[in-house]
């Protein structure tokens, strides 16, 4: 049986005082009505709790996870993440020369300093972008730039490279690149760098890869179980089923104060509708960066596979002019052969010749000794 969130968060409002609000607000009715059929049934189910709230769009994270004001959360949750207890402090300035073209497909990319002096990138993409590890190593590698900087700065003389901390680069795919899709059923991916003599190196960069459309899919195919801690987080950002999302705060009461945060901004309908008109205008930007990259690979691969169709060609065109060599060099050697034969036939009919003029003269001398 389907629940209505407004049964257990009655903060919300009805589909009336929704539909009101909007109706006496000629700038949200001309908004609202802009929108498709189907958009606009959803951008109401959300507002009524008929349909949970999607915890990745844009507003919505950073209401319930900014660690400006909400540091405890986003501890709680990479405690969990990086499998130790960790405290955000701050968050430090973004890096301002990140690509521009990036910023639609990203919901949040926050840098935090740990209470230890760690620092970790925290990215939710909603797609993920091509060459994930390479992009995440140049990141990590400019924010351990960034660090060893700011520490030498402070420092002055008395910096060590002792001073450096790890650095964390975590991101969260809303929907995964095709790497991690080739591991169905693992959505949690680390990596570490490790020797291979087994020397212990202190190597200050560290990966985390969270692949929520494949935890949702795992977790969908064993009952829509939550199994732990940070399954329950997961939950919390993949999963906006009325059901899954009573399951979670029975199992986490913790969490219910984060959904109420969400549902205390729903009341105001002219903020949501500033969140859900972004998400949809995102979407179409996810849509067409999505589609710009899938062509820029298959144009790639197509020009992989002609520059092989060449090469093959190549390598026929010179096994053929190779061919045409040996031809060329037996024709000659056959017409050499054609001029020997046609000389022997010459010789052979003047043999010929000289010998019946030969036979001819020995009949006559016969002819002449029988007379006498």
């Amino acid at each position: 049986m389907a629940h209505n969130l407004k049964d257990y968060f009655p903060v919300i409002r009805t589909r009336e005082e929704v539909e009101k609000c909007i109706r006496e607000d000629k700038h949200l009715r001309k908004t609202f009505n802009e929108w498709e059929l189907q958009e606009r049934e959803e951008f109401l189910d959300i507002c009524t709790g008929v349909h949970g709230a999607k915890m990745l769009y844009d507003g919505f994270f950073k209401e319930v996870m900014n660690p400006e004001y909400a540091p405890e959360r986003l501890s709680d949750f990479l405690s969990l993440v990086l499998k130790k207890q960790i405290r955000v402090m701050k968050v430090l300035p973004n890096d301002s020369s990140r690509l521009t073209d990036e910023s639609s497909l990203l919901i949040m990319d926050i840098v935090v300093e740990f209470e230890d002096g760690g620092i970790a990138n925290i990215e939710v993409q909603k797609l993920g972008y091509l060459f994930p590890g390479q992009r995440s190593a140049c990141y990590s590698a400019d924010l351990l730039l960034r660090q060893y900087k700011r520490l030498r700065n402070e420092k002055k003389k008395k910096f060590s490279y002792r001073d450096i901390q790890t650095v964390y680069t975590i991101v969260l795919f809303e929907k995964s690149p095709k790497e991690f899709q080739e591991k169905p059923g693992l959505y949690y991916h680390r990596v570490e760098h490790k020797v291979n003599t087994g020397v212990k190196l202190d190597i200050p960069q560290k990966f985390v890869y969270l692949s929520l459309d494949i935890f949702k899919k795992k977790q969908h195919n064993e009952g829509e179980k939550i199994h732990n801690k940070l399954e329950a987080w997961l939950t919390f950002f993949s999963r906006d089923e009325p059901d899954m999302i009573l399951k979670l705060i029975e199992q986490y009461p913790e969490f219910r104060p984060l959904y109420e945060d969400v549902y205390e901004l729903c009341r105001n309908v002219e903020e949501v509708m500033q969140v859900f008109s972004k998400e949809l205008l995102e979407m179409d930007r996810n849509t067409v960066k999505l589609m710009i990259d899938e062509m820029e690979e298959e144009l790639q691969e197509k020009k992989e596979i002609l520059k092989e169709q060449v090469q093959r060609i190549e390598e026929q065109d010179q096994r053929i002019e190779e061919q045409d060599r040996k031809m060329e060099e037996k024709n000659q050697k056959i017409a050499k052969q054609e001029q020997q034969m046609l000389k022997l036939n010459a010789e052979l009919k003047q043999s010929k010749s000289e010998m019946a003029g030969l036979m001819q003269r020995i009949a006559e001398l016969e002819k002449i000794l029988m007379e006498k």
